[in-house]
C-alpha cells in the first residue's frame, strides 16, 4: 500500500468516526433533542435537525424508496472515489479523497440507522434585528466540503498534469 493511499484511508476513518463520535454524544450523552437549540456563539448554535433529503434537505419528501435510492447511489459513489483515491497521484487529492468517503460513509451510516441525517451545527447572523441562518449540518459535511476544497486547489494549483505525447 503506498504511503498515499494509507494517509486516504486515515483521512476516511478519522473523518467517519469523528462524525460517528459527535453524533452519538450530541444525541444519546448530551441529549441535544431534549435541550433544543443551545447557543455556543453569537454566531452558531447547536440545534438537531433530522434531514431526510439530500444537501438542504431537498428530496425530503422521497419515502422509503427515495431513501433506497439515494443509500444506493450513495454506494456507487463511495466505491468510484475508493478507486479514484488508489489511482490519485498526489497526497494532497488522496486525502481530500478519503475525506469525502469518510463523510459519505457517515451520512450513510445515519440513512441507515435513524432514516435521516443526524444535523446539529447552524451558523447564524443577525443584521438590523433579522437573523439570516445558513443550513444546519454535521462533521460529515465539513469533511466532505473539506475534500471538495482539497481536490479543487489540487486540481488548479497542484502539480501540473503530465502531457501525452
Amino acid at each position: 500500500m503506498s504511503r498515499h493511499l494509507r494517509a486516504g484511508l486515515i483521512a476516511a476513518v478519522a473523518a467517519l468516526a469523528l462524525d460517528q463520535a459527535v453524533k452519538l454524544w450530541l444525541l444519546y450523552g448530551y441529549e441535544l433533542g431534549r435541550r433544543g437549540a443551545v447557543r455556543l456563539a453569537p454566531f452558531f448554535d447547536m440545534v438537531l435537525a433530522w434531514n431526510t433529503g439530500i444537501s438542504y434537505g431537498w428530496f425530503s419528501e422521497t419515502g422509503p424508496t427515495g431513501q433506497a435510492i439515494m443509500l444506493a447511489f450513495k454506494a456507487v459513489a463511495v466505491v468510484v472515489l475508493a478507486i479514484w483515491m488508489a489511482r490519485s497521484g498526489t497526497l494532497l487529492a488522496t486525502i481530500a479523497l478519503g475525506l469525502i468517503i469518510g463523510g459519505a460513509i457517515g451520512n450513510g451510516i445515519d440513512r441507515l440507522a435513524y432514516g435521516a441525517v443526524v444535523d446539529f451545527a447552524l451558523l447564524h447572523l443577525e443584521i438590523a434585528g433579522k437573523t439570516y441562518n445558513w443550513y444546519v449540518f454535521n462533521l460529515a459535511d465539513v469533511a466532505i466540503v473539506a475534500g471538495v476544497g482539497g481536490l479543487l486547489y489540487d486540481s488548479f494549483f497542484g502539480q501540473p498534469a503530465v502531457k501525452a505525447p
